[in-house]
């Protein structure tokens, strides 16, 4: 397989979080446990491979400082593996499996060749899992795009909060976990210190004080 290259604009994902009526803060730093050089630019999509789609899912990329390229996931370059694929913009879009340690958001760009034969690689983006550890979108790990049961977050002030890795690794130390996941708070335990807004079919997480 020939290397393919960035598609665009990469970027990293983080749940929202409810916190008792406080919402989580936009931006901030990056999650506890991703990688270092995670591609934060933009690049010129370069040869894609005709009859492949770039960035499929099972297909692997490497990391950069300011662009990513499509590797095969047998080379030493490789670095995480597509575990969904989805067209459009993230926000609104299916949400990556609970798995996903990051998200690369690709822009639009016309390329030489493409999966179609149109010339050009659609907005998209793609859930990344890293092929070696650490695994932030893991339980507890203080990273991902979405926020589940057994992770941890902490008052980041001005009513929000923020994940951070439950062991403590992280910038800051974990304040409170995400011990269920419910439909409605009324349904949380008595001991529920914070409510966690988690999406899906139970959006609602129960944490305890740590």
């Amino acid at each position: 397989m020939r290397e393919r290259g960035s598609a665009g604009v990469v970027g990293v994902l983080v749940a929202g979080l409810l916190a008792a009526g406080c919402s989580s803060g936009g931006g901030g730093s990056r999650p506890s446990g991703m990688p270092m050089g995670t591609p934060v630019g933009a690049a010129d999509a370069r040869t894609t491979g005709a009859g492949a789609r770039f960035l499929g899912v099972g297909e692997c990329s490497s990391f950069g400082t300011t662009s990513f390229t499509e590797v095969p996931c047998a080379s030493e370059r490789a670095a995480a593996r597509v575990v969904a694929r989805y067209d459009g913009a993230a926000a609104g879009g299916p949400p990556c499996p609970p798995a996903t340690d990051f998200v690369l958001h690709i822009s639009a760009q016309d390329v030489s060749f493409d999966e179609d034969g149109d010339g050009r690689i659609p907005r998209g983006y793609a859930c990344m899992r890293n092929l070696q550890p650490p695994h932030p979108g893991d339980p507890g790990g203080g990273g991902g795009p979405r926020t589940v049961v057994g992770d941890c977050v902490y008052g980041a002030g001005g009513g929000q909060v923020r994940e951070t890795a439950c062991d403590g690794s992280g910038m800051r130390k974990p304040q409170y976990k995400v011990v269920r996941a419910v439909d409605a708070r009324a349904k949380c335990p008595a001991s529920t210190a914070l409510y966690v807004q988690l999406g899906g079919a139970r959006p609602v997480g129960c944490a305890d004080r740590l």
